[in-house]
């Protein structure tokens, strides 16, 4: 899943764990989700799942259509230089807005923190609750498209074949006895555009997305993504214009073996999420 984090799993209880905790990205040396993808019961295990991740990327280009734009996101022509990922010193944001980190600095580092945290917000399960989907785009959108794109977000969440077809009862909630898992964790962000009032930001990061447990059809997996966020500084904060996505850089994956359905859903359960700074 890309930009579909809140409800369960998390480690303040809001929107997909966003916690207080600064911290340095992961390393995906100590991933224990690498060989997610690995040791599949069957064919028809692949097949579903990769119908669950077409069907949630379709809903998501669906609730955002209009949008227009590269998924390069570099309208200059130019290539940004590398920058790498890496703790700063600088101390993160201490306000919140709904659950979700906000009041970022108005340079290039709190940009990125702003469309990190946003990501994680909208990639959340808080986003199959009309309530909490309603806060989380309110927070995070700009206001004008958060009032345009509210009610196609609606539809694209509570469409009954597409919650059917990953698992999910028609209100979005996971059958007795599963846990559904949605979770993104930003591997790195670069600014490929940016003036004061408005910037151009790619996130890189991996999704987890599926149903742990016993009875789950759809397991929960990984998958690699890149995010383009358009942001534009509104009212003391950046907020999100517009995005596009595409699949990858995908890495190698290990030779991992699975965890079991216990092992995966305690993990959710028990390891929140991150705040996320440059």
């Amino acid at each position: 899943m890309s930009l579909g984090d809140g409800a369960s799993g998390g480690g303040d209880g809001e929107y997909g764990g966003v916690g207080q905790t600064r911290t340095r990205l992961p390393d995906r040396g100590t991933d224990v989700y690498g060989g997610a993808r690995r040791g599949r019961s069957s064919s028809r295990s692949l097949v579903t799942v990769v119908g669950v991740v077409v069907l949630l990327i379709a809903a998501i280009a669906f609730a955002n259509r209009g949008g227009g734009g590269s998924s390069s996101g570099d309208d200059n022509g130019g290539k940004a230089d590398a920058a790498p990922t890496a703790a700063s010193g600088t101390r993160p944001v201490r306000t919140k807005t709904d659950g979700i980190p906000s009041g970022f600095a108005r340079d290039e580092q709190g940009v990125q923190s702003a469309a990190a945290n946003y990501a994680v917000a909208l990639s959340s399960t808080g986003m199959f609750d009309a309530n909490q989907r309603h806060a989380i785009v309110d927070t995070v959108y700009a206001p004008d498209v958060a009032a345009a794109r509210q009610s196609d977000l609606d539809k694209a969440y509570s469409n009954e074949k597409f919650l059917t077809n990953i698992g999910l009862d028609k209100d979005g909630t996971a059958p007795e006895g599963e846990t559904f898992v949605s979770r993104i964790v930003p591997v790195g962000t670069k600014v490929t555009k940016f003036t004061s009032d408005s910037a151009t930001v790619e996130l890189w990061y991996t999704s987890l997305f599926g149903l742990s447990g016993e009875g789950s059809t759809n397991p929960v997996t990984e998958s690699w993504y890149t995010t383009t966020y358009r942001m534009k500084w509104l009212n003391g904060d950046w907020k999100v214009s517009d995005f596009t996505q595409k699949d990858g850089p995908v890495p190698v994956g290990r030779d991992q073996k699975a965890s079991s359905a216990d092992d995966m859903t305690k993990a959710v359960e028990e390891y929140g999420g991150f705040t996320y700074a440059r």
